[in-house]
């Protein structure tokens, strides 16, 4: 236990420096540092709080085993305490152990989720349309705001692509109740299964949805973009079928030279604006970009998102003629799918954090 110990005490050390730098003019001049620091602070809080605890605990026993060591009138008063608060130690010493063990640092982190349409044309954009209003509808019993960046609509009302940020009310006190901690499982391929409003014959067909989750950046300074590394297009916004929607150049499109990657905005209505809009986006998967290359690095792959709307690839099936909702990375199903289309999403990703929990304990076991 000695290395816990020292851990804790670390940790202690820099919660104590955290809230002092929360505290100082300089920070309280900076929103974004206010939240880097704030979520950095929760996050060590869980530890502080349980550390204290412990510490607290291993003091009421050792005091009670020194008097009844000592014999007396004192050592028949404490002894029938001592196995109670040995208990009690036990307990909080099997909870600190819980609670160093590491843990996802951006779990208190707010995040940009993006639904890309796949295989099946407009029925995939219309299933599309559904994840959406489905994240949409749990983010409001979550408490959390939402802000659509940027969108590509059919005629149909279906989804080509759209990206939306979810952002909690306030740092949370336990990062396990962050946004990220929650959204994150649902990056992979989404496969429905059901007769399309575009089918005549009534027949039962298959298409795919692609979900990507990024962490949010909320300190520009953790992800360095210098101007030469980026061009930025602009042109004119457009609506669904290609029509356009406005009279001036507002639309941005920003290209990361060194990686290839491209974000386009049209959604807000100035050119600033969506340029803001498209630095989000770009910062956000830039980060991943690079938190991925340091797993693969280190042959831990830290989380796997889908890169191509490949069936193959699907954590999950919609089937609607048997109303089934499946997971296929944990196993979980039931026969609920239009409560979960209407947001009774927290069973399915209790399912997941339940599996991510126990690899990480077996991981730490091993």
């Amino acid at each position: 236990m000695a290395g816990e110990v020292e851990l804790a005490q670390a940790m202690t050390e820099e919660y104590k420096d955290v809230a002092r730098k929360l505290a100082s003019p300089e920070v309280a001049a900076n929103p974004q540092k206010i939240k880097s620091l704030g979520r950095r602070l929760a996050e060590l809080k869980r530890v502080v709080d349980v550390y204290n605890r412990y510490q607290k605990a291993a003091e009421d026993l050792s005091d009670a085993k020194a008097i009844v060591a000592a014999g007396g009138e004192d050592a028949e008063l404490f002894a029938p305490e001592v196995p109670e608060l040995q208990r009690q130690f036990e307990h909080v010493d099997a909870e600190l152990k819980d609670v160093l063990l590491p843990r996802d640092p951006d779990d208190a982190r707010d995040a940009i989720l993006e639904v890309k349409a796949g295989a099946g044309g407009e029925e995939s954009a219309l299933f599309a349309a559904d994840l959406v209003r489905m994240y949409q509808r749990y983010g409001e019993q979550m408490g959390w705001s939402e802000q659509i960046l940027s969108q590509t609509q059919t005629e149909l009302g279906g989804y080509k692509d759209i990206q939306i940020a979810f952002r909690g009310k306030s740092t949370p006190e336990d990062p396990a109740d962050g946004v990220w901690a929650h959204l994150k499982y649902e990056a992979g391929v989404h496969r429905v299964q059901r007769v399309p409003v575009t089918e005549s014959q009534g027949r039962i067909h298959t298409s795919a949805a692609g979900v990507l989750v990024f962490a949010e950046v909320d300190d520009p300074g953790e992800v360095e973009i210098p101007d030469k590394d980026i061009r930025i297009d602009v042109f004119r916004s457009s609506g669904p079928g290609g029509q356009s929607v406005n009279t001036t150049d507002s639309a941005v499109r920003i290209t990361h030279l060194p990686t290839g990657l491209v974000v386009s905005m049209q959604d807000e209505k100035s050119q600033i604006q969506n340029r803001e809009a498209a630095m989000r986006v770009l910062r956000s998967r830039l980060r991943q970009m690079q938190l991925d290359k340091q797993a693969e690095e280190n042959a831990q792959l830290r989380r796997s998102q889908v890169r191509t709307v490949d069936r193959s690839e699907r954590i999950r099936t919609y089937n609607f003629p048997e109303n089934r909702i499946s997971d296929h990375r944990t196993g979980y199903k039931a026969y609920n799918l239009d409560q979960v289309l209407d947001g009774a999403l927290q069973p399915l990703i209790d399912s997941a954090r339940e599996l991510e929990e126990k690899k990480r304990i077996e991981a730490s076991a091993s």
